[in-house]
């Protein structure tokens, strides 16, 4: 991999807009220095200036500014967090990753992502209204354990202040080349009230989303497999308690997330290879629109003075239902069905046979339990330990929804794993910190047939299981109060996508095929490298980070003729650099820009040397943000941003070019303004009508799923307290 070219680019970049640099968080100004931002999501509750990780805040200001413009999750990631992928603008978020690699996903730290049959939903499971910050810890780490190979993203839900209050919002948005069916728009009630030693906050909310037209004003292609957010509607209930039990605190939290398209939409197929877009014609689907369906609570109880240390314990709970939507694919054909009077008939296969519509429907159903002992400055020797045992299990079950075949068998995942993480700070300029976490983990599958499809293969159950002692080390140093340069090493795991290797035939060869005998379940352990440098003063921010993530034994999704995804298990390598800068003018205005480069190889011949580009399904592409905000008084502010995705070419080990990216820039601009005792909000995405198409259709090409971006869209939004 050429990385003195990559390192050499970025640095004369940064040459170029600063001599310093500085530590990324979206909500910095230049009165508020970097030690007060406490990263909940570090498990030690830490200030940034002592963890020796690339960090991103994103504060309530800055979701709002965002939220004016989008509402789609992954594009504020991408738009604030630059090494995140740009978003597909779908149901899905398959193929979005961050440092090239797939991040844990958490709602106050209860996860999200599904690890044992990922289905690519993880970003659809909150109302972003409910989210009063985000945490993002970039690179490997295992601090919250499985899933977090490329970091962490952690949404921080409200929380009860402690008063009496009602608001009301309301939000519409529609295409500047206005069409009925393309208006989206929503509303959200929430209250929040104190009696005695109990504070709360509820709110409820809705969200119709309208047809989105690309910048020519036609219709964007839909996705009716994977999943469709345009022509959709969802609805989010939210509940957080919090009660004082005197020198303690037991807090719940409950959130109901249900988005479902109204499969009022087909696809036509486009020509990626003659420039023709996937488009749609409106017409009834024949199966089950897709949709989500998700709970997730979670109930903590922290205690501050337990023989001197704190204490914290979460039970959570996630249950996870997506459904996904319908085709006509081969690999759900099965004869057994073939005389079936419920099933609608779609064409014929290769060889004859009468193809049926068919979907599928992924189960998954977290429990866990975490606990954490934290320990600060043992017997005065700078010394703070945090120590504790998390709980996990996850049962997750994909079947077919119109024959009822299960096509991933229901699978069981055990997990038990103590930990213990070090901090100490001999001077108060420098913090070393290093730790420890082992996991066990055993998968409990029963007997199970495999797709007619995929050999109708006969496979006899197991519990394999696997042990692991994941590690880190780091160092972070304060020349000044403004300068810090930090290191590290940190290693996180993953599985691969077990689900995915279960449903596929060809992982059980031979006769007599067992789970015990074929299924080898090596994690995906990723280890990462950092080295950064930050600079916070009066008149500028900027930051620099440079990593590498390494995998022997990664999981790299491969796409089949049909669509489907399975699972290559190979060597990876990706590294990479991220930089920004931010400058004050004054009190009103800030000028800010950042930079996102990464490149990464896998080991397609497996003779030990990566030596192929990963795709647009696992890495993103080179990205630099720039931004311009203003602020007309201490109620109205503005903010205009542009983002630029490089063009960028991928080779294969023979150094042909096997996939093209022609690069884009879009640029949003949101006005933030007082009204009527509450505020308004005006937003333009794509303010210049840029016609393009997403990154995920120009590197990941089909002619079911060839899309265009949206075009230019305005929205409106109003928020009133009561």
């Amino acid at each position: 991999m050429n990385t003195v070219y990559t390192y050499a680019a970025v640095a004369v970049v940064q040459l170029l807009v600063s001599p310093m640099l500085h530590a990324e968080t979206a909500n910095s100004t230049a009165n508020e220095p970097i030690e007060k931002l406490i990263i909940t999501s570090s498990r030690m509750d830490k200030p940034l200036s002592a963890i020796p990780n690339t960090v991103t805040v994103i504060d309530q200001e800055q979701l709002k500014q965002q939220l004016a413009a989008s509402r789609d999750l992954s594009s504020i990631l991408g738009n604030l967090a630059p090494s995140f992928s740009p978003s597909r603008q779908k149901m899905s978020n398959t193929g979005e990753t961050l440092r090239g690699r797939t991040p844990l996903i958490m709602i106050d730290g209860v996860p999200q992502s599904n690890p044992l049959r990922s289905g690519g939903r993880a970003g659809q499971t909150i109302d972003p209204a409910m989210i009063e910050r985000i945490e993002i810890i970039h690179g490997a780490n295992a601090l919250h354990g499985l899933g977090a190979q490329g970091g962490i993203i952690n949404y921080i839900t409200k929380k009860p202040q402690g008063s009496n209050e009602h608001r009301v919002s309301f939000n519409v948005s529609a295409p500047t080349d206005y069409e009925s069916d393309g208006l989206s728009y929503g509303a959200n009630y929430a209250f929040s009230g104190h009696a005695d030693k109990l504070d709360m906050l509820g709110s409820v909310g809705y969200q119709s989303s309208g047809v989105y037209y690309d910048a020519d004003g036609k219709v964007i292609g839909v996705d009716t497999t994977q999943g469709e957010s345009m022509d959709s509607q969802s609805k989010d209930f939210f509940l957080k308690l919090a009660y004082d039990l005197g020198g303690s605190q037991l807090q719940l939290m409950i959130n109901h997330y249900d988005m479902a398209n109204n499969g009022d939409w087909m696809p036509v197929n486009g020509d990626y290879t003659n420039n023709i877009p996937t488009a749609a014609v409106k017409q009834k689907q024949p199966w089950d629109a897709a949709n989500n369906k998700v709970t997730t609570s979670s109930l903590s109880y922290k205690n501050l003075a337990v023989a001197g240390q704190q204490l914290e314990i979460q039970l959570f709970n996630q249950n996870f239902k997506g459904v996904y939507g319908g085709g006509c694919f081969a690999s759900f054909y099965d004869p057994a069905y073939a005389n079936d009077s419920n099933l609608t008939r779609c064409g014929a296969g290769n060889d004859g046979e009468q193809l049926f519509y068919e979907q599928s429907r992924n189960k998954s159903n977290k429990w866990g339990l975490k606990t954490s002992l934290i320990a600060n400055n043992i017997a005065d020797s700078a010394v703070d330990v945090a120590y504790g045992l998390d709980l996990f299990r996850d049962t997750t079950e994909q079947d077919l929804l119109q024959t009822g075949r299960s096509w991933v068998p229901e699978t069981k995942y055990n997990n038990i794993a103590p930990y213990l993480q070090l901090s100490y700070s001999p001077i108060k300029a420098l913090n070393l910190s290093s730790g420890l976490r082992y996991e066990y983990a055993q998968l409990d599958i029963n007997d199970f047939a495999t797709l007619w499809a995929s050999g109708n293969k006969q496979v006899t159950g197991g519990k394999p299981d696997f042990n692991k002692t994941l590690f880190n080390i780091g160092i972070s140093y304060n020349f000044t109060e403004e300068l810090r340069l930090y290191s590290s090493f940190n290693q996180g795991f993953s599985m691969a996508d077990i689900g995915r290797i279960l449903r596929d035939g060809n992982s059980f060869p031979g006769d007599a095929p067992s789970v015990n005998r074929s299924l080898t379940l090596t994690p995906v352990v990723t280890d990462n490298y950092e080295f950064g440098v930050d600079y916070q003063g009066s008149l500028f921010a900027s930051k620099l980070a440079l990593y590498r993530s390494t995998s022997d034994n990664g999981a790299r999704l491969s796409r089949n003729a049909d669509g489907f995804y399975t699972v290559a298990r190979e060597k990876s390598a990706i590294e990479g650099l991220e930089a920004s800068l931010r400058i004050f003018l004054g009190q009103d205005d800030d000028l800010g820009s950042s930079l996102a480069l990464q490149r990464g190889e896998y080991d397609a011949d497996k003779d030990g040397s990566t030596d192929t580009d990963l795709d647009g399904s696992n890495i993103a592409p080179n990205r630099l943000n720039l931004y311009w905000e203003h602020r007309f008084s201490d109620e109205m502010s503005s903010r205009i941003q542009a983002n630029y995705f490089m063009d960028r070419h991928f080779t294969d080990k023979n150094g042909d070019r096997y996939a093209e990216f022609d690069g884009y820039t879009t640029v949003d601009a949101s006005l933030a303004l007082p009204l009527f005792g509450g505020e308004m909000s005006l937003g333009l995405q794509n303010l210049l009508n840029k016609d393009y198409y997403t990154y995920y259709s120009q590197t990941v090409p089909s002619n079911s799923r060839y899309f265009k971006g949206m075009g230019r869209t305005i929205s409106i939004g109003f928020s009133l307290p009561l």
